[in-house]
C-alpha cells in the first residue's frame, strides 16, 4: 500500500553512540519503508519550489583568466522534473532530476552544461544536490532545511568521501576545486535566485580564486508528475 509518510517521522532511526559520536542510522539497514506516497511533488519539502522549467536572462559569471578575472553575462535554462521515490534501505528520498544549459548573448556555443539531482529526506531535513559537468567533474553537496524554508544552502568540500568533489587529473593540476557552496533564495513572486561560489586554486597563483555565478530564474512551465504517479493515475 502506498501512503504518505508523516513529515518529520524518524522511520525507526536510532540515536545511539557509535565510535564516540551519535549514530543517526537504524540497526536494520535492509528493510525499506512500507508506506510510501507515490506523489513526489507532494513530498519535496523546500524543493517543491524548484520544480518546473526556468529561465534566467541576466546571469553574471566571474571566472579566472590568464590576465585576471573575467566577468561575463549569461543566459540560463533549467529544467527540474520529479523522479519516483528512492529508498536506501530505510532511508526514503524524494527528488528532482535537472538539466542546466547556459550560453552567452554573443555566442551560440554552450557556455556551461550540468546535470544531476536535488534530493530531500523528509525524515531528517537532509537536502542534497548531485552535479556533473562534461569537463570531468562531479560533486555531492549537502545541507539541512525545513519544508517551508525560503532559502537553501548546500556545500561540498574536496577530499571528503561523503559530500565531496571529484575532478580529472588536469583540473586537479590546473584549476583545483577546494570547495563548492550554493545558496538559493525563493521569492514571494515564485521566482528564485542563487549565488554559487566555487573556490579554485589556479596553478601559478598563491591565493584561492572565488569563482562566482549569480542569476534569477522565472518559471516558464510547470513540472510533470513523476512516472510512477502517472502510471497509477492511468490505471
Amino acid at each position: 500500500m502506498l501512503r504518505k509518510p508523516q513529515q518529520g517521522a524518524n522511520l525507526g532511526y536510532l540515536e545511539s553512540p557509535a565510535g564516540g559520536s551519535m549514530n543517526p542510522f537504524p540497526e536494520d539497514i535492509f528493510t525499506e519503508p512500507a508506506d510510501v506516497d507515490p506523489d513526489t511533488l507532494a513530498n519535496l519539502g523546500p524543493l517543491r519550489r524548484l520544480a518546473g522549467v526556468w529561465e534566467g536572462l541576466k546571469g553574471i559569471d566571474l571566472n579566472p583568466k590568464a590576465d585576471g578575472p573575467e566577468r561575463r553575462q549569461y543566459l540560463e535554462r533549467i529544467e527540474m522534473q520529479p523522479i519516483d521515490p528512492q529508498a536506501n534501505g530505510p532511508q526514503l528520498l524524494y527528488g528532482l532530476h535537472y538539466h542546466v544549459h547556459i550560453n552567452t548573448p554573443e555566442e551560440d556555443i554552450t557556455f556551461h552544461d550540468q546535470v544531476g539531482y536535488w534530493l530531500w529526506e523528509p525524515a531528517t531535513g537532509l537536502v542534497m544536490q548531485t552535479l556533473a559537468i562534461p569537463r570531468g567533474q562531479t560533486a555531492l553537496a549537502v545541507g539541512q532545511a525545513k519544508p517551508d524554508d525560503m532559502s537553501l544552502v548546500v556545500e561540498a568540500t574536496r577530499g571528503q568521501t561523503n559530500y565531496g568533489i571529484c575532478s580529472t587529473d588536469f583540473l586537479e593540476y590546473a584549476f583545483r576545486t577546494d570547495s563548492y557552496r550554493l545558496e538559493i533564495t525563493f521569492g514571494e513572486d515564485g521566482s528564485w535566485k542563487y549565488v554559487s561560489d566555487t573556490m579554485l586554486m589556479v596553478r601559478g597563483r598563491t591565493e584561492l580564486f572565488r569563482h562566482r555565478d549569480v542569476n534569477r530564474l522565472v518559471k516558464l512551465a510547470e513540472p510533470q508528475p513523476n512516472p510512477l504517479l502517472l502510471r497509477l493515475r492511468a490505471t
